[in-house]
């Protein structure tokens, strides 16, 4: 029975990921950003950990883990949650892109600096659910693409420097999403939301799972997902 460190379990693929895990009864514990959310997702999640800290806030991190108790074993690391803030460059404020890069990029990098002694002992492994925007920037997109881009050069560079000890890294880069923040990027956009049009987040936990459950002779590295419709 694996032990399964989550962020962004409350919705979409986040959620998603949970349900698959718990169901076949793997151990959870979820990130949650404040106290009343980790109370929502342990009733959600029978049996499931929590661990409150603000990944907007990543230089208190590791206090607020040091006043809460820690899994001994961590089989794996899921960095899914996630924020966006669309805007054309002149009108950014650096308060929009401090945000986006903390809670995507430098949560991620040091949610995983506290997690890899006990990643090394189980050999185990990060995934980074990245997104298309990590692969290419589109106008308005500044500041979420260069946390994105960012992302991916965090997980290639841990991608190699953890090889040796048996730590597999993945990234996966889901296209649109049926979620909040797809609603909230139409929303962004002016454009009207229609879920049917995107990709289920079902779909997208669908390719986590078999990027975990693969056999140690094996590793997805980069996993690109795209609407099928």
């Amino acid at each position: 029975m694996a032990t399964h460190v989550i962020t962004g379990a409350g919705s979409g693929i986040g959620a998603a990921v949970a349900r698959r895990l718990h169901a076949r009864g793997d151990t959870l514990v979820l990130h949650a950003r404040d106290a009343g959310r980790a109370k929502e997702l342990a009733a959600e999640f029978p049996g499931a950990s929590t661990l409150v800290g603000d990944l907007a806030d990543p230089d208190k991190l590791s206090w607020a883990f040091s006043h809460q108790s820690l899994p001994d074993r961590v089989d794996s690391l899921l960095h899914i949650a996630g924020v966006v803030d669309l805007g054309p460059v002149g009108d950014l404020t650096p308060k929009s892109w401090r945000h986006q890069l903390n809670v995507n990029l430098i949560a991620p990098a040091e949610l995983t600096r506290h997690f890899l002694p006990q990643l090394r002992v189980t050999q185990g492994h990060v995934i980074f659910v990245n997104s298309g925007a990590g692969l290419r920037a589109s106008a308005e997109w500044s500041a979420y693409a260069a946390s994105k881009h960012g992302l991916k050069a965090l997980a290639d560079s841990l991608r190699n420097e953890e090889h040796g000890n048996g730590v597999r890294v993945t990234s996966v880069y889901p296209g649109r999403t049926a979620s909040p923040m797809q609603a909230k990027v139409h929303q962004q956009e002016g454009k009207e939301y229609d879920a049917g049009q995107w990709i289920d987040p079902e779909s997208v936990a669908t390719t986590i799972v078999m990027a975990l459950d693969l056999p140690r002779d094996a590793e997805v590295n980069d996993l690109t997902v795209r609407p099928g419709r």
